[in-house]
């Protein structure tokens, strides 16, 4: 099936037209609207520095439900101590440069380019973003951020400084907010062993789309 090309028009094909690594389409923009309406409709912009714009919609989907996170005995001993200070939205801007500037294996570069990190800046202005920061004392250690539409949060990326820190803010944000589903979008052993799973693209679509009324 040949790669949609975006036009102007604010428009996707439908998420489960993709190809097998789910790429789905080619060009358009980042404006807030367009990303508003990739992620309400299980989409999401993924591309390096000097390359078009890519729109993927991958099949089955990684995602994370917050009431199955899990929590290694380890992972209850740090909490416990209470050695980390956790916040949001205080930082959004810091905490994705600092994922952009992860070096990540078998990448070159960055797909969190400054065009993105713009855009994104935006729906954090508009509300449709959350980062969630991991402080040691003064220093921002960890933290994540991503997209949070219709009840649901669009994990981006997340970063850490210390052990531990990237795990404690992605159990703070299962914890302290009623997210239905988490979108992981693509597999990590790392969000594996904290209970994230794959679901075909037409279960992820329906939590999603689904109405704040709806059960």
């Amino acid at each position: 099936m040949p790669v949609f090309q975006l036009s102007d028009e604010l428009i996707f094909p439908h998420a489960s037209h993709g190809e097998a690594d789910g790429l789905l389409a080619i060009g358009g923009d980042l404006s807030a609207d367009r990303l508003l309406l990739a992620y309400a409709n299980g989409i999401f912009p993924w591309y390096s520095e000097g390359m078009p714009i890519c729109w993927y919609a991958t099949n089955p989907r990684f995602v994370l439900f917050p009431d199955q996170v899990k929590i290694s005995k380890s992972m209850q001993q740090v909490m416990r101590k209470k050695s980390f200070r956790i916040t949001t939205n205080e930082a959004f801007e810091t905490v994705i440069e600092a994922c952009a500037q992860i070096k990540r294996d078998h990448e070159s570069g960055t797909w969190i380019t400054s065009d993105m990190q713009a855009a994104y800046l935006t729906l954090f202005q508009r509300g449709f973003a959350r980062s969630i920061e991991v402080w040691q004392e003064e220093e921002l250690v960890g933290g994540l951020y991503g997209v949070e539409y219709n009840g649901c949060f669009f994990g981006e990326s997340m970063f850490r400084r210390v052990s531990n820190a990237s795990k404690l803010a992605l159990i703070y944000l299962c914890q302290q907010f009623d997210y239905r589903i988490i979108d992981c979008q693509v597999h990590t052993q790392h969000l594996e062993s904290m209970g994230a799973e794959m679901i075909p693209l037409d279960q992820f679509l329906t939590i999603i789309q689904a109405t704040a009324s709806s059960p």
